[in-house]
């Protein structure tokens, strides 16, 4: 018997570990239920429902291969090692199979697995299955990790020209074993289940992940350099959601997306080109990850920047995560991500830029916050989003780039069409005041909106000065 350990995989297609464990005979899969882990990581209620409501549909698809799907408990990472090899031995298994994750703490319980397996003679296998290339092979001429995109995109490229990676073959049936498939809980303690609206937009399942990329590659990536950044228009993929939890492969995105663009990735369409740049920023990410690991730790990627005087401010930073700043582009985009775990990207931009910069306040309390309510929470992804927004991360924004919420409004979103749909009490207002409420005369009040709770200018120059005093901020691009 041969055990694969379905972890951020949640998929019968494209998937390594399963495919190779399969190879060898009789496969069982099983999933760990790690509730203090979760809580710890910052894992969003959403997010765990979501990977629940995703086994529910893996279990019945293993099922038709009469592959049987386990569910165990283990508090945390640290009782992992325990409870696979008592299953292990329970099972008579003799291997072990997992796609590889990264982050300290992924590492370090592979690790620990790894050897308890091994001392009871099991043999653990861990594969390269959602990122492109491994980590440490995609490196600089001195052997260093990329610090800079696209220097690393460019390397990708000249990679995936010579050697695009293959979709791995989908197991067969298998003989019927003498084991049964245990039942998904509904919900884990601890993880509030969310809104019957939330779970709604995100139907779970291999089905509706491949429904979402066909139509995006077949109706809208063409447009996605052009349709991106504007908030109100259907422009994205929304497959994070389904990427952070394994649903669907990177692999079979970059497949999609090439087969639209006639195999090509650097001409042809500038949509499927630039969403195929995305792809690479995931990656990015989690090379990021395995190269500079303090950034795992809750440590700024520049050590320069650990030095910022963040302000304490807990009135700010409650106003900002309750939608309620007065500068209506941040609170409908607050207002987005309470309601639906998903927040636009250019937003996400928007926002963070806001917070660490507009409101000084630390970076690591808006990612935190984040981690606590998005469906797609991915540490690397959501990391480094969060650092590059407050110039304290790999590639990042120069400290003295700071976006004005209120022309980020007008230009991305003219006609308010986004700040109505999220702030109705706002509706009455015509497409210049919808920006900026407060510029109105006698407007103060309008349906009990806010009064702004920062002044822009003057806040901006008071991030520009906490910035300006750092011991070596010539190395920030200053």
């Amino acid at each position: 018997m041969h055990l694969i350990w379905l972890r951020t995989d949640l998929r019968l297609h494209d998937n390594t570990a399963l495919a190779a464990a399969s190879q060898r005979g009789p496969v069982a899969a099983v999933y760990l239920i790690t509730p203090q882990q979760w809580l710890a990581h910052d894992d969003a209620p959403c997010k765990v429902d979501f990977w629940l409501r995703n086994l529910q549909h893996l279990s019945q698809a293993l099922g038709e291969l009469n592959i049987p799907l386990l569910i165990r408990t283990a508090a945390t990472w640290d009782k992992a090692p325990a409870v696979l090899s008592e299953l292990c031995r329970e099972l008579s298994v003799a291997s072990v199979h997992v796609n590889e994750e990264y982050g300290i703490h992924e590492s370090r319980r592979d690790n620990a697995v790894a050897q308890a397996l091994e001392a009871d003679g099991v043999r653990f296998h861990s594969y390269l299955d959602q990122l492109f290339f491994q980590p440490g092979s995609v490196l600089t001429k001195t052997g260093t990790y990329f610090q800079v995109f696209s220097q690393f995109r460019k390397v990708c490229y000249s990679r995936l020209h010579s050697a695009l990676p293959r979709l791995v073959a989908t197991p067969k049936a298998q003989q019927k074993l003498d084991l049964k498939s245990d039942q998904i809980p509904e919900q884990v303690e601890g993880f509030k289940r969310p809104s019957d609206t939330l779970r709604a937009l995100w139907p779970a399942g291999e089905d509706e992940a491949r429904r979402r990329l066909d139509a995006f590659a077949d109706q809208q990536i063409s447009y996605y350099k052009d349709e991106r950044d504007f908030p109100a228009k259907p422009g994205t993929s929304q497959l994070s959601a389904y990427l952070a939890a394994g649903v669907v492969s990177p692999r079979q995105c970059l497949h999609a997306a090439l087969h639209t663009n006639q195999g090509e990735f650097e001409s042809g369409d500038i949509g499927t080109i630039t969403w195929i740049n995305e792809l690479l920023w995931r990656e990015f990410y989690k090379h990021i990850l395995v190269g500079y690991p303090r950034v795992s730790r809750h440590r700024a990627f520049r050590p320069e920047t650990e030095a910022v005087a963040w302000r304490h401010a807990p009135k700010d930073l409650a106003a900002w995560q309750e939608a309620r700043t007065g500068l209506p582009i941040i609170d409908a985009a607050m207002r987005q991500l309470l309601e639906t775990g998903w927040m636009h990207n250019r937003l996400r931009m928007v926002v963070a830029m806001f917070l660490t910069k507009n409101l000084l306040i630390d970076w690591r309390e808006g990612e935190r916050f984040f981690m606590r309510h998005l469906i797609d929470g991915d540490l690397a992804a959501n990391n480094g989003g969060w650092q590059w927004s407050s110039s304290t991360g790999t590639d990042s924004a120069p400290y003295f780039r700071i976006f004005s919420p209120l022309s980020q409004s007008e230009k991305f979103d003219g006609e308010g069409v986004f700040i109505k749909h999220w702030l109705p009490e706002l509706a009455a207002l015509n497409k210049k005041e919808v920006h900026n409420p407060e510029a109105v005369g006698g407007l103060f009040g309008v349906a009990d909106y806010p009064r702004s709770i920062v002044d822009l200018k003057k806040s901006r120059e008071r991030a520009l000065a906490a910035f300006r005093s750092l011991p070596s901020r010539q190395a920030m691009g200053a």
